[in-house]
Parts: C-alpha cells; sequence; structure tokens
C-alpha cells in the first residue's frame, strides 16, 4: 500500500484540487442520467444510493424517482406514520433533500424535517424512528436520509431506513431499485411532485428536534455523569459533518470538558486534511484525514472524530494516537459486557466476517456468544431490536450498543456514542482505550491486519461471489494448517459474498468489489506483520487459482 500513498497525504487541500460547488449543484438540477447506463442507474450497495452530479450518476431525476418508489413502497406496506428526513453537510445533500420533500409531500407523506434546518446525523435519525414508533403497532415511521457517508464532498447520497429504523434489508432496497430505474426508464412518468415552496407550506410537513431528543436521551446508553465527575479532557472533530452542533450541546447539557477542535461547515471541505490517495475524505478512521486532531492529542485524555453523518468514529489516544477500528471495537466489547450488570445475560457479540479475530477471543473470554454475519450493518437489526446482540461493530469503524437498561438505542450504526464511550472507559477505569488495547493484545497476542485489492473481471467476480469451500485446494495457508473455509457467515448463515478461510495463525477473506473490476482481500495474522504478507500474497494465488478460466 506503500507505493500508492499520495505525497499531499495528510496535508492541507490545495485551493485549486476543492470542488466548484456551483457547477456541482447546476449539474445535479441540469443533468439527465441516461438508464441504458449501468454507471447512471439507481444502485443500492450496502449504504443506499451514491454518485456524483458530474457523472450523471446523483441528480435530481435519480432522487425523485427513488424518493417516489419510497411512497410506493409505504403505500404497498401500510407504513402510514411519518417520514423523518434529515440531510448532512455535503453540498449535493440540500438540494436532495429539497427534491426528496416535493415528492414527499406530492404523495400526501407527513415529513419530519429538522428544526432550524439543522443537519441530521444518521445515529439521530434512527433514534427518532424507534422513539415515535415505541409502543406502536400500526401507523409506524421510517427514514430517509440523504449522505454519502465519508466519500469525497463531489458525492451526494441517498439512504431508506424502515420502521426498524436501521439500514434497508435487501428486498426493500432491491425493490425500490428496480421501481426508480423504472421511473428514469419513463423519464419520470408518474412521479408526483410539487413546487419546493409549497412543499414547505404543506400540511403534512412538520418540523421536529432530532438534536433535542438525540442529545436528551444521551445519558440513558452513556454514563456522562462518570465523564464529568472524573473531568476527563476531550477534543473532539466533527469533521464538518452533520453533528457538527450536537457536540456543544453535550457539553453544555451534561457540563463536560468537551472542546469541539473545528466547527467549520463548509461543502468543499477545504479545512480537511487529505486522504492516502490525495482525495478529501471525512474517514475518521484515516491518519491522515484526521491529521489535524491527532497534531493536538496531548492536550487532551482522549479525542475522537465521526465522518460526515456521525455513523462512524475514530478514537485518539496519547497512549496509541488513532486506534485502529478493530482494535477499538474489542476494547469497547471488553468494557461494555464488564459494565453494563442490567443488559441480558444471553447478549451476544455481533461482528461482521472481516472484522479482527480477537473480537472472537474476547467474546470468549466474556462468556458471551459469538454473532458473525455478512458485510452490511443491515444483518445486526433484529437483533439490536430484540436486545440479542448487546454490542454490534464493522471493521469499517461502524459500531451500536445497547442503552444502560439493556433496551434498544439505535439500530444503525451510531459514532457519537461509540466515541463517548472512549470518555468513559477513560473515566471509569483512569485509562484510555489504548492502553486497554495493549492489555488485550498481551493476553490473546497482537493482530496485525491489512487489506490488499487484486484484478478481475466481470466474469471472475461472479465466480468469486459465487465460490464455494469445495472449490478450493489448499489445505494450509503461510505454513499454518487451515481449519476452516466459509461461504456463509457463521452466524446467519448469510452468503459472505466471496470466501473466508480461516487458519490457526490468522485468517482471509476475498470479496469482489462492487464498482472497480477488483477484488479485495482482508488478511489478519497473530503472528507477525511478515506472516501477515505471507497469508495477503497466498491468498491471492490461492483465489487466483479458484477463478482462473477453464483451460
Amino acid at each position: 500500500m506503500a507505493s500508492r500513498i499520495s505525497p499531499l497525504a495528510g496535508k492541507p487541500a490545495p485551493p485549486e484540487t476543492l470542488t466548484d460547488v456551483d457547477r456541482l449543484i447546476a449539474a445535479y438540477h441540469d443533468g439527465v442520467p441516461d438508464p441504458a447506463l449501468p454507471a447512471q442507474r439507481v444502485a443500492f450497495g450496502t449504504s443506499g444510493h451514491r454518485g456524483t452530479s458530474f457523472e450523471q450518476s446523483f441528480n435530481a431525476w435519480h432522487v425523485l424517482a427513488m424518493t417516489q418508489a419510497i411512497c410506493d413502497w409505504r403505500k404497498a406496506h401500510a407504513t402510514s406514520g411519518p417520514l423523518f428526513l434529515g440531510i448532512d453537510t455535503h453540498a449535493l445533500s440540500g438540494p436532495a433533500g429539497e427534491s426528496a420533500l416535493e415528492v414527499l409531500a406530492a404523495n400526501g407523506v407527513d415529513v419530519m424535517l429538522a428544526a432550524n434546518d439543522e443537519f441530521t446525523p444518521t445515529p439521530a435519525l434512527s433514534h427518532a424512528i424507534l422513539t415515535y414508533n415505541r409502543g406502536r403497532q400500526s401507523g409506524l415511521a421510517d427514514g430517509i436520509v440523504v449522505t454519502p457517508s465519508h466519500n469525497p464532498p463531489r458525492d451526494g447520497g441517498f439512504k431508506y431506513n424502515p420502521p426498524n429504523g436501521g439500514p434497508a434489508a435487501q428486498d426493500i432496497t432491491s425493490w425500490v431499485e428496480s421501481a426508480a430505474n423504472r421511473y428514469l426508464e419513463q423519464r419520470l412518468g408518474g412521479v408526483k411532485r410539487m413546487p419546493h415552496a409549497d412543499a414547505l407550506r404543506a400540511p403534512t410537513t412538520h418540523r421536529h428536534s432530532y438534536l433535542d431528543g438525540y442529545v436528551g436521551d444521551l445519558e440513558h446508553v452513556i454514563d456522562l455523569a462518570a465523564i464529568r465527575d472524573a473531568g476527563v479532557r476531550m477534543g473532539v472533530d466533527p469533521m464538518g459533518g452533520a453533528g457538527v452542533h450536537y457536540w456543544s450541546a453535550i457539553a453544555e447539557r451534561y457540563g463536560i470538558d468537551l472542546t469541539v477542535v473545528n466547527e467549520t461547515v463548509d461543502p468543499r471541505f477545504g479545512f480537511m486534511t487529505l486522504d492516502w490517495d490525495g482525495q478529501i475524505r471525512m474517514d475518521p478512521s484515516s491518519t491522515y484525514a484526521m491529521q489535524r486532531l491527532l497534531d493536538i492529542k496531548d492536550r487532551f485524555d482522549v479525542g475522537f472524530g465521526c465522518d460526515t453523518d456521525h455513523d462512524r468514529h475514530g478514537i485518539v489516544t496519547r497512549s496509541a494516537g488513532l486506534m485502529q477500528p478493530n482494535h477499538y471495537l474489542s476494547v469497547a466489547i471488553d468494557y461494555l459486557f464488564q459494565h453494563r450488570p442490567q443488559w441480558p445475560a444471553k447478549a451476544a457479540v455481533g461482528k461482521t466476517a472481516v472484522s479482527t479475530a480477537l473480537i472472537d477471543r474476547v467474546a470468549a473470554r466474556l462468556g458471551r456468544r459469538l454473532y458473525e454475519v455478512p458485510v452490511g450493518f443491515k444483518w445486526f437489526v433484529d437483533g439490536l431490536l430484540d436486545a440479542s446482540l448487546g454490542f454490534v461493530g464493522e471493521e469499517s469503524a461502524g459500531a451500536t450498543f445497547l442503552r444502560r437498561d439493556g433496551s434498544v438505542w439505535t439500530t444503525d450504526k451510531d459514532g457519537i456514542t461509540a466515541a463517548l464511550l472512549a470518555a468513559e472507559i477513560t473515566a471509569r477505569t483512569g485509562r484510555d482505550p489504548g492502553a486497554h488495547y495493549a492489555d488485550l493484545a498481551a493476553e490473546f497476542g497482537r493482530p496485525y491486519s491489512d487489506r490488499i485489492d487484486a484484478p478481475a473481471t466481470i466474469a471472475q467476480k461472479k465466480q468469486l461471489a459465487a465460490l464455494t469451500p469445495e472449490r478450493l485446494q489448499a489445505t494450509e495457508l503461510a505454513g499454518d494448517r487451515i481449519t476452516g473455509v466459509l461461504s456463509q457467515a457463521p452466524g446467519n448463515g448469510g452468503a459472505i459474498g466471496g470466501i473466508k478461510v480461516v487458519s490457526e495463525g490468522g485468517w482471509f477473506a476475498a470479496r469482489p468489489s462492487g464498482t472497480e473490476n477488483i477484488y479485495k482481500v482482508y488478511g489478519e495474522s497473530f503472528r507477525s506483520a511478515e506472516h501477515l504478507q505471507r497469508i495477503l500474497g497466498e491468498a491471492q494465488a490461492i483465489v487466483d487459482a479458484a477463478i482462473a478460466p477453464a483451460s
């Protein structure tokens, strides 16, 4: 990976590299996608539809079509409660939110817009849906979040959360995707729409304080009194995202020592330091994107950042700097299951198939069942709702967990609570999460992990997605006996969409990319960095042999 690092990584963005926001928004309104081109169709991935108006992959037509499709889905499934609509700080989010409202109002949907046009983090919207639906059997609410997550400033994104508050399952996204593309093919024929000014005045359009509802309930998931009483000094970088005004409200309400190091909101994100490839990307797990907070980390006992919709977290400690997501997930699990006495005794630990095996070892020591699922937060939703899962996390720095009383908090990722948990750990144990990770590494072994990309044709990617354990001939991996080959996640039996190979000293998982002609290999070793490189190299050879064209 080192040879691919841009010389600009970790440095301020040069002015000439910043997005022309006026041109971007003009392209959003003026561009007309061609549904005959796959790249310009609606395509829901694990986190909704994403694209950019510059490439006709995220334009007004996409949003109008997707919103009408969601209205059709709601009607077909008797979802008659309000729809919570939130946006983040990306340049395209505002215009897309307006387009969505025009369709929702024309369809007679009750819409809950943020009070004072505040930006809305994904976890605040999930929290609002669950709060409204609590105790109801009918007239349930759902929501739309307009965000491309941590993607560059030129991108837009659109996600649907059904009444369970979490990311929509594949049956819903496939239905909405198909319906939206039919509307594109019909040149928006059948899409109901009214002028934005009329939609704002419609009797079905209401205001809701996401901020007050979420912030006021935080003490039921995080021990904020312990943080206050211990005097933990915290620094947070909202990275110009949707939670930018939430942090000061949290500090004021709960009397904690929290400094927001940057409150700038700029749709160009010109204040960011560049990511590994020289792009602006609001990724709190990247040392390059988090450079500004790392430079001042010694001013605080613990620091943290969140991505643009605040569903992902990055934890900065004096002892370890920016923690790798897998390391912090392991610490959080170890802490929570020993400091939440009201959680159900059978509440399990949820992880994705490409998350660290250190979690497996921690869960075993805690005596907690491990629930391993394919990539995608949607797989955790039901377990969070019925509290059969206490904590769930994925390797890309997304997590959420139950309230202190053992009931559901959010069913989507929550970067805010994951960040504040780092402060609670510091307050209640007297040591920051970095020090706790060092203890876990000493107890269970230090994991070394990385990811590589390998070339693959479209046909080979299809082969990899359908690969079965029987197709793999290898019996050893980097000198260790292979103990398991999986194409389905052991927790729920869901297809991994690739293959996972486990040995006595590590593992690898290979999955095809949904957007590029490559496949991704995730690897981990509990022996050494050199052993990890052997795993990754042999993994590529194993997969290449399995998907090679027949001779």
